[in-house]
């Protein structure tokens, strides 16, 4: 069994600041760690090579220094990994992050199953997943939260809906993104760190991919724009009130009528 599994590296901090010409974050210099929910994804991946015998594959798509998470990748298990980084796909919107992605699966191979986070904690759509799956021509099953079987030919898994807990069998080809909790992701091993140390990262490009048109990817290939982006305003105001519980109650009555909450 092949599996691929789609990780990316996501700001360390909450201090982000954007570029309000395109409405992309500035990454440059600031602190980045492997999306969190990705994690899990590397443990699903990992447990069924574990239990079922599997070459797994990490794939990112990032500016080069992404490739620290493809190395913390190999630390938890990965068997190989690829990096996707061209300027020509900076500032990609989620059709396009998700187009790009799939060309890089697709140079990876053909995998029987591939494997996503349930969302990017610096986007927060949840849609690159089947998006990905659409462009791969592959069923698909979002907000997994267990593996129930792994067949020969297909697997087995129960999905959280909106209302329901569902159970699907979906045959290979496919592709699925997992929930936390699926489960507890495992520590990066010193032991794979110092096997794996000078384990290549291969680096693709648009030259690589089959789909070489410069349109369907980037800014050139995503078609909803962000119109404006900011961080939130942080305020610190506060007020220290002393007095008996009496007086504390009307004076948080008043404030409370005086911002309209009341």
């Amino acid at each position: 069994m092949k599996i691929v599994v789609c990780i990316k590296q996501v700001p360390g901090t909450t201090e982000v600041e954007v570029d309000e010409k395109t409405g992309v974050l500035k990454r440059d210099g600031i602190d980045s760690k492997m999306n969190p929910y990705d994690l899990y994804a590397i443990e699903t991946a990992v447990k069924i090579k574990e239990e079922k015998g599997a070459k797994v594959t990490a794939i990112s798509m990032g500016p080069p220094q992404a490739a620290e998470i493809i190395k913390e990748a190999y630390m938890m298990g990965v068997d190989e990994g690829a990096l996707i980084t061209d300027r020509k796909f900076a500032g990609a919107d989620v059709l396009a992050t998700s187009y790009t992605i799939a060309q890089g699966v697709k140079k990876t191979g053909n995998p029987d199953l591939v494997i996503c986070g349930k969302m990017t904690t610096d986007g927060d759509t949840a849609q690159v997943g089947p998006e990905m799956a659409e462009f791969l021509g592959m069923p698909h099953v979002a907000n997994v939260l267990r593996i129930i079987e792994i067949k020969e030919k297909s697997i087995i898994v129960e999905m959280d809906m909106p209302n329901t807990v569902e159970i699907a069998e979906i045959s290979y080809p496919c592709l699925i993104t997992v929930e936390k909790g699926i489960f507890q992701p495992r520590l990066p091993s010193f032991k794979l760190k110092l096997a794996t140390k000078d384990k290549e990262i291969p680096f693709f490009s648009l030259k690589d991919f089959e789909d070489q048109d410069e349109k369907k990817y980037g800014l050139n290939g995503s078609p909803t724009q962000v119109k404006r982006i900011f961080p939130p305003a942080s305020n610190t105001d506060h007020e220290i009130w002393k007095g008996s519980g009496v007086e504390l109650t009307d004076k948080l009555f008043n404030k409370l009528k005086e911002l309209k909450f009341a």
